[in-house]
């Protein structure tokens, strides 16, 4: 199965919700992992390397990767059929290299915020990703949502992104996500972010990580 984790914004917290996901499917669910690291940061990848110099043992395997090596890594990765394949994609949508990953994707998990302008981001990534692949699955994750939040404003966006996908919980804008690694998420976080990935892993994943993504059908334009 392959998860798209993505939104044109920046800044939007794609790279750490890869990192909470990879960590509760390999650790919760015991479901075999593999993150692909495509954004421009490479902060996923750099988090693996520096654990590997701590010694830790490694849930999961981490891919830095561009656009242009996707097709080739599918590959490689499509002849493990169990496996789980989490793409954190870059921010960006002027790309053809972008066409075979949504085409491939069985699932996307677009993390968003509640301003105007992340929104608009949102809503232009989620009609792209639609018309290259009609047939995706989408999830919305309010993050870092700040306390003082207008629920009217909240309400509104998450009405229209229903429209496309599911909205979950809201996750709070916390400090304890900047300790996140890819060996291991803060306790702290649980009561927030296990509501959010439980409903995620029970409407997409359960009963499913088994089973391949479906051959490429989509195109562009």
């Amino acid at each position: 199965m392959i998860i798209i984790i993505g939104n044109q914004k920046g800044g939007a917290g794609k790279s750490t919700l890869a990192l909470v996901l990879a960590n509760y499917l390999t650790l919760e669910k015991s479901c075999p992992v593999t993150v692909i690291d495509m954004d421009y940061q490479q902060s996923i990848a750099q988090k693996f390397e520096k654990a590997k110099i701590l010694e830790n043992a490694e849930p999961y395997d981490v891919v830095p990767a561009n656009l242009e090596s996707y097709p080739y890594l599918r590959g490689l990765l499509g002849k493990n059929e169990k496996a789980v394949v989490l793409i954190d994609l870059p921010g960006k949508l002027d790309d053809d290299g972008l066409i075979p990953v949504f085409n491939s994707a069985d699932l996307v998990i677009c993390p968003f915020s509640y301003d105007e302008f992340t929104f608009q981001s949102t809503v232009l990534f989620t009609v792209v990703m639609k018309r290259i692949n009609p047939l995706i699955s989408m999830v919305f994750v309010p993050n870092r949502i700040k306390s003082n939040a207008r629920y009217e404003i909240m309400q509104e966006v998450d009405e229209q992104l229903s429209k496309f996908g599911r909205v979950t919980p809201v996750l709070p804008d916390r400090i304890d996500f900047q300790r996140v690694s890819t060996f291991y998420t803060p306790v702290s976080l649980q009561p927030v972010i296990n509501p959010v990935l439980e409903q995620i892993y029970t409407e997409h994943l359960y009963g499913k990580h088994e089973i391949t993504g479906r051959p490429d059908t989509g195109t562009a334009g």
